[in-house]
């Protein structure tokens, strides 16, 4: 009868080992020498298992064996296994750390593998907590132990779970790498489960992420490159909402005054597509190397203060180009139009190149593709109504120093956003 498994575990059950003379019986004082062989092993980062045996009678022998059976064995040796970590280990570990990630290891191995292991990246492992200790552990020591240290050894499939809703329960994001079956539920569990093309099939139909080629690398570059798409997504929820906002309040205000409508259905129309357009190319856009460096939170209050205060500054720009349109230039339905109509789309569009960085304005570079889209449809709102789509639409020509007036409210109007979103950012970012 064969068995193999932990040296710690199945030595115990040993009486015997086989030396150089054949069977040698199993002392205190060759147990401690034996031990002492496996223990340097995994002091060496080597993975042991340790094979042991016994002689069965034909005639004693049983239809089925279990556990109970497996006693009076002896040691026959042991086999061991290097897994060597890869030569940019060490690297992606800084530059993950570095970016604001966390890495804790949660291993079934032997607590001197693993620290030899984690020593060898460059991990700090300090204590390493022990499987045997989280059997008593209640949930709420466990939020502790679980942030406060980075290895864990000896841990079961089941505590590996429970250290990761932990984390979860502390506000964290986990992502989880594993390979193997036991894997499964905590690969299941954490907000990201990644596994690697030779895995078991379970675990990789339990993962949301496969990586297809070695290293860790490519882990750091989805990391960053989730951190540049919220960025991106955060410039269009910013720009959105405050611009509704406002434009919804203008509307509901200046028709309290007018005698007619602020714009006609078709310009409107006309000008949420123009709108739209300018927008189209935000995921292109270049974020700063600032706000990838560390993880950040979906923040729905920040919005929404966003909102309520950008959204007035908006609105008083328009009911300032109200003022001037009816006080100043004496502007008749039509040219009140084609006058609201430009400012909107000014104000509206170019507020994303202050919105865009939480730094200034001045020193982050769009990209080209955004620049040009968003600059591209000011130009197009400002040119229609010296083409022949002004007679279809409404619009009529704009005495110059209205366009002067036009250029100088949207530049104090973009002065004014970048103002409070320094003061709201500054809330943010601190």
């Amino acid at each position: 009868m064969l068995t193999k498994g932990a040296p710690e575990s199945v030595l115990k059950l040993c009486t015997g080992f086989e030396g150089e003379s054949g069977l040698v019986s199993l002392e205190d004082n060759s147990r401690a020498k034996i031990e002492a062989v496996y223990q340097n092993l995994f002091a060496q980062g080597f993975r042991v298992i340790a094979v042991v045996h016994r002689t069965i009678a034909l005639e004693a022998q049983l239809a089925a064996y279990r556990a109970s059976d497996e006693h009076d064995l002896v040691l026959t040796g042991f086999v061991t296994f290097l897994d060597p970590p890869l030569a940019d280990a060490r690297e992606v570990l800084d530059d993950l750390k570095a970016r604001g990630v966390t890495v804790k290891i949660l291993s079934g191995d032997n607590e001197l593998v693993t620290r030899h292991v984690c020593e060898a990246v460059g991990l700090d492992v300090g204590r390493i907590v022990l499987g045997s200790e989280l059997k008593g552990m209640t949930d709420t020591a466990l939020l502790q132990v679980a942030e406060a240290n980075t290895v864990f050894a000896r841990v079961a499939p089941a505590q590996k779970n429970r250290i990761i809703l932990a984390l979860m329960a502390r506000k964290h994001v986990v992502g989880y790498i594993g390979d193997g079956i036991n894997d499964a539920p905590s690969l299941h569990t954490a907000d990201v489960g990644i596994s690697v093309s030779g895995a078991t099939d379970v675990a990789k139909n339990a993962a949301d992420i496969i990586l297809l080629g070695p290293g860790l690398k490519v882990l750091l570059s989805g990391i960053l490159e989730g951190r540049r798409a919220y960025g991106n997504v955060m410039k269009y929820l910013l720009m959105g909402t405050s611009s509704n906002f406002g434009n919804m309040f203008s509307m509901a205000g200046t028709s309290i005054f007018l005698p007619f409508l602020p714009m006609l259905p078709t310009q409107i129309l006309v000008n949420n597509f123009l709108y739209d357009l300018a927008q189209i190319t935000i995921p292109s856009d270049n974020v700063d190397e600032a706000f990838i460096q560390k993880p950040h939170h979906w923040d729905i209050g920040l919005i929404r203060r966003f909102m309520f205060w950008i959204g007035p500054i908006s609105s008083i720009c328009d009911f300032l180009t109200l003022y001037v349109l009816l006080e100043v230039f004496h502007a008749g339905e039509r040219e009140f139009h084609t006058g609201w109509f430009v400012e909107s789309l000014a104000t509206q569009t170019l507020v994303i190149f202050v919105i865009r960085t939480f730094g200034n304005p001045l020193r982050s570079r769009a990209s080209v593709a955004l620049s040009v889209t968003v600059l591209g449809v000011v130009l197009i709102g400002a040119a229609l109504p010296f083409t022949p789509l002004a007679a279809v639409l409404g619009f009529v020509l704009l005495p110059p120093l209205y366009l002067v007036f036009l250029a100088g409210a949207t530049l104090t109007y973009l002065v004014l956003v970048e103002a409070v979103k320094r003061r709201l950012f500054g809330r943010a970012m601190g």
